[in-house]
Order: structure tokens, then sequence, then C-alpha cells
């Protein structure tokens, strides 16, 4: 039997909506979100809780001074356990390496999909 490790989510999105929806879906997912609506909030929160966490999904257009791409390398930089989905409407062309990019409009099943995975890869057996 293994043992759960790291099962948190950092939901990083400005639009109200469309992040309490994302974290919905994790929450449904049973695992924990910590939820920020700007970069600079989710630098905070890596530098004090980056080890602890699982699973980064953010926006590419955010509030602020720190883009989601920018956040995206940071979190891959400083934790790189930490597996990192980038979301847009638009196309993005230089996604950082090791980060996953899922274009919206995507369905709930494929976010449900990538959590599973990456709960799957933070699992001691």
């Amino acid at each position: 039997m293994g043992r759960a490790l790291k099962h948190t989510v950092l939901v990083v999105e400005d639009d109200q909506l469309q992040r309490e929806l994302v974290s919905l879906i994790f929450e449904e997912s049973d695992l924990n979100v910590i939820q920020c609506m700007s970069g600079e909030a989710a630098a905070v929160v890596l530098e004090k809780a980056g080890n602890e966490l699982m699973l980064m999904f953010t926006d590419v257009d955010l509030d602020g001074d720190i883009s989601g791409l920018e956040l995206a390398s940071m979190a891959r930089e400083r934790f790189p356990h930490i597996d990192v989905i980038l979301t847009s409407g638009q196309s993005v062309e230089h996604v950082p390496d090791n980060v996953l990019f899922m274009q919206k409009p995507w369905l709930p099943l494929e976010l449900l999909r990538q959590a599973e995975i990456s709960r799957q890869r933070h699992t001691v057996h």
C-alpha cells in the first residue's frame, strides 16, 4: 500500500469564476487546493509551500507583473517535482520545458486525468 505525499494543488487564475471552477474540479478529485489570483501571490505560496505542492495550474494571462509563463518557469526551476499545467485561450509559442499546455476550452475530464497522473507520480509505493 502506498503513502500519499504532497496532494496539494496551487490554482492561479485572475478570473474568479474560472479559479473556482478549476478548484472545484481538483477538490472533487480529493486534492487540497490553494487559490491565488495573481502571479505575485502565487510566487509567495511557492516560496512558502513549494515543497508541499504536487501540481500547479496557472493561466498565462494574470493580473500583476508576473505572468503565468514566468510563474511556470519559476516553479519548474525552483521545485522540479511540481507538475505544471499552463492554460490560455490563445496559443502559446514558448511553453517552458516539462510544462503541460492545455488550450481553453478544456474539458473537466482532461483536468481530472492530469491530476490523477500527477497524483500517481507523487505517491510512494
